[in-house]
């Protein structure tokens, strides 16, 4: 009785790992200058501001155009960038910043304690509707500004002694909030966006290594052409003219793009149809290397039959028992991906947690059809089909049917996906909540902490919880993590957190990334980053 549905989804699978999908011309744009090196890309949902992206398309952009507090190498390691010192009080409830001089915008504007101060004050304020807003709810005053009532504009615990010093005061001590500070919603802004913010938003103005490239550097649905920034006060200087972002309908016409040579980076993922075959096209200029992100589904809260109830608890963990991930991270990509354990990425400090509960992760389809019929017996399921929606332009095409497929066939009810013709069109209908069904909701870590995918997607109010999951017990375990002295106190709140997710699974984890990418050979000095990124100052280009 297990054999016989394995094999059929082995099938299945098979079938779709051969798979010739249409592709999707890519429109043209002939003025990035050769010397320039092309990345693979898609349209930003939103117009450019830095508390307002939570999606990697903009993200990218933000994060080579600004340079915050903090800064990330390669590896993962925070350092001081903009910040000359960030000296906190004894436990940590209070930080003294001091700026390094020297730093200005790229419209002549010096980088003062206001920039910081203004743009975060901004971000927070419920009035402005920053999607990033839930980052600054650490702030002494955040609820003053952020309250359905709200009618402050400031927070109080932000004081500015002068141009290069400000403090921060927090509502409780927090040992882990400078790592948090070179996530690029903490970025500095400069005065003249708070004169038209939608304006800039389309021609944003940074501190950053790279800069727009002329007054049409956004051509919507082309591409993003950025170039170096002359003036830029950071070590990590561009070492190339400039770079640009090409923005593709499919990741297959990109890929076939990178091989004739009009596309020079892939970036994090040359999609299901190359991953038999970019080391053999590649062998000399390919990578596979595990970062911080993970491939998960939301099951948003109001979706019927799944409400975390006894019902839906239940149900949710007889959908994550009847996914066959092993089979489908072979079949489909050829074993270059790692079965999720818990809810963060193997390549935090720590590893990945052993926590409670986590076999609810493994296949296992008799105790899927039991749950499922224990929650039939609260309630008989009403869904006409169980659907996961997805991007059709980013490749996952080819994993979300296998794994309602695998759903399908373990628990006998309809389940396929949901495609949405774009990146930025699923993301307007998951904000707007508007999906009406589980959709694909991967994670790559905004800073190189597990409170980057707790805190952001599961605490009450985060900023990425788009599956509005609230639990008091999860949002307690987290205030006590960040009250911790250090990451080694703060570790065993994070597991106790993570055992909650796993009675609950707001989101079901399937596996964690890896940055199966390749690039033009003419590249060098190519480096992937912790967060699955290329490290684009670092890169040169022959003929340079």
């Amino acid at each position: 009785m297990r054999i016989r549905p394995r094999r059929a989804l082995a099938a299945t699978l098979t079938g779709l790992a051969l798979l010739l999908s249409t592709t999707a011309c890519v429109p043209d744009r002939d003025d990035i200058p050769s010397d320039y090196i092309t990345f693979f890309g898609g349209e930003p949902q939103n117009p450019l501001l830095t508390t307002n992206t939570n999606e990697v398309q903009g993200g990218e952009v933000l994060r080579a155009m600004y340079t915050g507090l903090v800064g990330y190498s390669p590896d993962g390691e925070p350092y001081n960038a903009v910040a000359e010192d960030i000296e906190p009080n004894d436990d940590s409830s209070s930080f003294h910043v001091t700026l390094k001089d020297g730093w200005t915008f790229t419209n002549g504007e010096p980088v003062t304690s206001a920039s910081f101060i203004d743009a975060w004050n901004f971000g927070a304020t419920s009035a402005n509707a920053q999607l990033g807003a839930d980052f600054f709810s650490a702030i002494e005053g955040y609820d003053d500004v952020a309250g359905e009532d709200a009618t402050a504009t400031e927070m109080s615990g932000l004081t500015e002694i002068n141009d290069r010093e400000f403090t921060v005061d927090l509502s409780a001590p927090d040992a882990s909030f400078p790592t948090q500070l070179g996530y690029y919603a903490f970025s500095p802004l400069p005065q003249v966006a708070f004169d038209d913010v939608d304006a800039f938003g389309q021609h944003p103005i940074g501190n950053g290594p790279y800069m727009f490239d002329g007054d049409d550097a956004w051509q919507h649905n082309v591409s993003i052409q950025l170039k170096a920034n002359p003036d830029y006060a950071g070590d990590d200087k561009a070492q190339n003219p400039g770079i640009a972002f090409k923005h593709y309908a499919d990741v297959a016409t990109a890929y076939a793009d990178l091989q004739s040579g009009d596309l020079d980076h892939m970036r994090e993922n040359v999609g299901p149809r190359a991953l038999p075959s970019y080391r053999v096209d590649f062998p000399d200029s390919n990578d596979d290397a595990p970062y911080a992100a993970i491939q998960n589904f939301t099951i948003p809260e109001n979706l019927p039959g799944f409400q975390t109830d006894e019902e839906g608890r239940l149900r949710r963990a007889a959908i994550s028992m009847a996914i066959d991930r092993d089979l489908i991270i072979d079949k489909l990509f050829f074993g270059g991906r790692q079965v999720a354990e818990d809810f963060g990425a193997p390549t935090l400090e720590g590893g990945i947690a052993d926590v409670p509960g986590k076999e609810v992760l493994t296949f296992q389809p008799d105790k899927a059809r039991e749950l499922w019929e224990k929650a039939n017996e609260i309630n008989p399921y009403s869904g006409e089909s169980f659907q996961i929606a997805y991007n059709a332009d980013g490749g996952h095409q080819q994993w979300v049917e296998g794994v309602t497929n695998s759903i399908r066939q373990v628990l006998g009810i309809k389940a396929s996906g949901k495609a949405y013709p774009t990146f930025q069109a699923q993301r307007d209908a998951i904000v707007n909540r508007t999906v009406g069904s589980a959709f694909r909701s991967g994670w790559n870590a905004d800073y190189p902490s597990i409170s980057s995918f707790l805190v952001s997607n599961y605490r009450t109010g985060g900023g990425s919880n788009d599956g509005d999951y609230s639990n008091p017990e999860f949002d307690d375990l987290l205030a006590q993590a960040s009250s911790s002295p250090d990451s080694a106190a703060a570790q065993a709140y994070y597991d106790g957190a993570q055992a909650v997710l796993m009675e609950d699974l707001p989101q079901i984890p399937l596996w964690y990334y890896a940055a199966t990418t390749a690039w033009n050979p003419d590249l060098h000095n190519v480096e992937t980053n912790w967060q699955g990124m290329p490290v684009y100052t670092a890169i040169t280009k022959d003929g340079e």
